[in-house]
């Protein structure tokens, strides 16, 4: 760190971009998407654990009930007593999958934090960078989510999630280091993008719960066990767990509209001007507020409203990934 600050005194004093900083922040990446693949096996290895898991309780419960029925309650306890010892060994792996899922979030953290200072500005100028904060916030909410409750059973889809989101930023939107187009260089882009990017985190997050959900609904129709889908709640919940999470994102995109807008009229002297990005922000966000009229009103859920959704992160796909590449107008600052 000491060897640093000389460099960084000097990158600040000059404005230009730094390479070193931009050398140090791709290692980082990578490390970060190395420490989420471990992650994401050790979670694998809970899941693929919790049948055994499940059999080996059930037949503790079992003897328990037998011992009791037999009217040695002594005997009864000592029988519980091994269950504590299946909650530590399901604990081993999940909670090594956790620490791993907060240090690759460290990891994502420190990328970001030198991709800025190598260019001495907000790291939100093109799709790279803009992958990777959105990448950042999903997984620092679902950190944060992990401290209130015990949500390991989602560590290995969200870790996949954004292990396949680093390796597609590093590997088709790697953008060098640069500066900004000077209608971009305004606060207003850390204001519109930053909140834009938490946005988009969380509905990715939604959308890996509402998969999740369509699987364990087409399991349960079926009346299918076993498996290491035990391990995730029920389909009700999990429906519920996916509509809580867009509430929550919904408002934050809506503020990324309208912010978008009043940027656009200090940018561009109009607050709106039919540009592909602007009208796919209001398609997607047409998308998600017919999703929560629906489920609100009309009392929709379950795989109705589930396939409404996730029609609402397609449209977040095509906006990211087609309408930034392929169609021009005043927001094609994709860097590609």
């Amino acid at each position: 760190m000491t060897a640093l600050l000389p460099t960084l005194v000097t990158a600040i004093g000059n404005g230009e971009t730094n390479e070193s900083f931009s050398s140090i922040s791709t290692n980082l990446l990578w490390s970060s998407a190395l420490v989420l693949t471990l992650a994401m096996l050790a979670f694998g290895v809970d899941l693929a654990g919790h049948p055994a898991r499940a059999e080996r309780a059930a037949t503790r419960r079992t003897s328990g009930s037998v011992s009791a029925a037999e009217g040695s309650s002594d005997t009864a306890v000592l029988t519980e007593a091994p269950a504590d010892e299946e909650v530590a060994e399901k604990r081993q792996w999940a909670g090594i999958g956790m620490s791993l899922t907060y240090l690759g979030t460290l990891l994502l953290a420190g990328c970001i934090l030198f991709r800025s200072l190598s260019v001495q500005r907000p790291p939100l100028g093109n799709m790279y960078e803009f992958a990777l904060v959105a990448t950042l916030f999903m997984l620092v909410a679902f950190s944060i989510w992990s401290v209130k409750r015990d949500i390991r059973w989602l560590g290995m889809f969200v870790t996949l999630i954004a292990i396949l989101l680093e390796m597609v930023s590093a590997l088709v939107f790697y953008t060098a280091a640069s500066q900004l187009m000077p209608s971009l260089q305004s606060y207003w882009l850390s204001i519109h993008v930053t909140v834009a990017t938490l946005s988009i985190g969380l509905f990715t997050l939604a959308f890996v719960v509402q998969l999740l959900y369509l699987v364990q609904a087409r399991r349960e129709s079926r009346e299918r066990t076993g498996g290491f889908l035990d391990a995730l709640p029920n389909s009700t919940t999990l429906d519920r767990l996916a509509y809580g999470i867009v509430i929550i994102a919904f408002p934050l995109w809506t503020f990324t509209l309208i912010a978008g807008a009043i940027w656009a009229q200090k940018a561009w002297g109009h607050y709106w001007n039919w540009d592909p990005k602007e009208v796919w922000t209001l398609v997607i966000w047409v998308m998600y507020a017919a999703y929560l009229h629906a489920r609100y009103t009309a009392g929709w859920s379950g795989k109705k409203a589930a396939y409404l959704a996730l029609a609402a992160y397609a449209c977040i796909i095509i906006n990211y990934g087609i309408v930034n590449v392929y169609f021009v107008g005043q927001h094609s600052y994709s860097g590609m």
